[in-house]
Formats: structure tokens, sequence, C-alpha cells
């Protein structure tokens, strides 16, 4: 019979915030951020797209500041402000930096022409909530552009997790976040007040010699478990197991390992009177 070694009560929290911005403070300064650079040129790829200037921009939860460095040197660009929940790590941002945490956005109505994001809103349990304080705090017509982790994140991983403390310890604990579906996406960003609500998806595969590897870079970016209802502390051999099965289901010719980030781009424009409206369906008269 499968059991559950955790049985939280219906109204705990989904993420311990306090870990989680631990876990940010430890990953400042150890220069663990291909993904990270990588998913901030897509980002700074699809705003080049869009033909217009944004003077004040947002990067919220900007990590150590790579995708506001990149906005700051947009032409056009006045002012970029970096909010991050880890004071380590927005200390190597450029000014003006603050500490906030995405789901208590400190900033007024109106205040931002576009809100950017990079690998940070798969963080938010209450990410309708953090959508709708993102979309006042844009101006009229501004744009909210962000990157985040997507349900297929390191499903190799969740299923040797599952697999190995299924067989060694009796049961399972969450080990992996739940995130947000790309089916999802659009749906909450028009609920939150979007106009012209886009939600698209991309893969990058990243592979490594072996799971000790990558479980190296996931805390190196700040991206280990922060769950509330985590375990804290897997066995030797629960781990030992978890890594043969996942070379033996995931492992490629190389004798390396695969790891899968699915990365969901939400855009979304703040409602403005002159903004092109969708055209309406045909009539249908019912005899």
């Amino acid at each position: 019979m499968l059991t559950s070694r955790t049985n939280p009560p219906a109204d705990i929290a989904l993420f311990d915030r306090r870990a989680w911005r631990a876990h940010r403070d430890r990953a400042a300064g150890l220069g663990v951020d291909f993904l990270h650079l990588e998913v901030a040129g897509r980002l700074i790829d699809r705003l080049d797209l869009v033909n217009r200037e944004f003077p004040v921009a947002l990067d919220l939860g900007c990590g150590e500041g790579v995708l506001a460095r990149n906005l700051a040197e947009r032409r056009g660009t006045d002012i970029v402000v970096a909010a991050e929940p880890s004071w380590r790590m927005v200390k190597a941002a450029d000014a003006p930096k603050l500490c906030a945490d995405p789901e208590l956005l400190p900033f007024r109505d109106a205040s931002f022409d576009l809100v950017t994001s990079c690998l940070a809103l798969h963080w938010c349990a209450d990410l309708p909530g953090t959508l709708i304080q993102a979309c006042r705090t844009l101006k009229p017509d501004g744009l909210f552009l962000v990157a985040m982790l997507g349900g297929n994140t390191l499903i190799e991983l969740r299923t040797a997790l599952f697999e190995a403390e299924l067989a060694e310890e009796g049961g399972v604990s969450p080990h992996v976040s739940p995130t947000a579906e790309l089916g999802d996406a659009a749906v909450l960003l028009q609920r939150a007040g979007f106009a012209m609500p886009v939600a698209d998806s991309e893969t990058i595969t990243a592979t490594y010699p072996d799971l000790p590897a990558l479980l190296h870079d996931l805390r190196g970016m700040g991206e280990t478990n922060a769950l509330a209802a985590r375990q804290r502390f897997l066995s030797r051999a629960t781990l030992a197991r978890a890594g043969a099965i996942y070379a033996e289901r995931f492992g490629d010719g190389d004798g390396r390992i695969a790891a899968t980030f699915e990365v969901l781009f939400l855009t979304g424009w703040a409602p403005h009177p002159d903004q092109v409206k969708p055209r309406p369906g045909p009539r249908r008269r019912i005899a």
C-alpha cells in the first residue's frame, strides 16, 4: 500500500518563505547562473520584438541582476528597479534595488512601464495574487513579461526520487515544487486583469555526469526544495537508489543524465482604452 510520509493540514503554507530566502542567500555569488543567463537572453529577445520603449522598469525576483542589467542597456530605458527577497543576491544588482518578496509588492499603482521576472514566480504560492499586484503596478498600456518554470521541469528527478523513496522507505514526501501548467497560464493572466494575454513554453535540457552534479547546480541556483511539507533529509541509500534509477531511465550513450527545464513565458498588457480589442464572435440566432 502506498503511504504518504507527510500529511499536512489543509491550511498549511505551500512554501517555507524563510527557507526559500535562505536557499537564495546560500546561492549568492556561487556563479551557477547558466539557466538564468539563458532565459534572461530569451526574455530580452522577446522584448526586442516589441516596438516600444519602456522608461521605468521593474525586475521582480531579480537574483543578482542579470536581467536588470540587460534591461538597463536597452534604448529608451531610464531606470530599472531591482527587487529580490535575498539581500545577499540583490547586493550584486545595480541600484536602485530593494528587498521585496514577489508575493508582497511594495509599489504604488501605475508605477512602471514594464514589469519583468526571470525564474522567480514559480515560487509564489499565490500566483494569481502576485499577477494582480503586478498588473496594478503597471501604468496603462504597460507590459508584463515573465519567465517561470513550468510543470514538466525536472520530471526525471521527480520520477527517480519517487521510485527510490518508495522502495527504500515505504512512502514518499514532496521534493520538487508544484508549478503552473501552460494551459492555465493565459487564463490566470486574464483573470488578473491583463489585456491580450499570451503564454507559451520552451524546453531547455541540460546534461550532467550524475545525480550529485545536478543537485549541486540546483543548490547553486537557489532552486532546492522549499516546500513547507518537505522532508528535511534523504538517506544515503535512497539517494544512491535514485541515482541508479536516474542513470538507467534517463541516461544517454555517453554516461550522462538529462535534466529538463520547461520555461513558461507569460505576456500581458495593462488595460488601456486605445488597445486593439478582439473581434467579437458571430451572433447566433436560436429559432
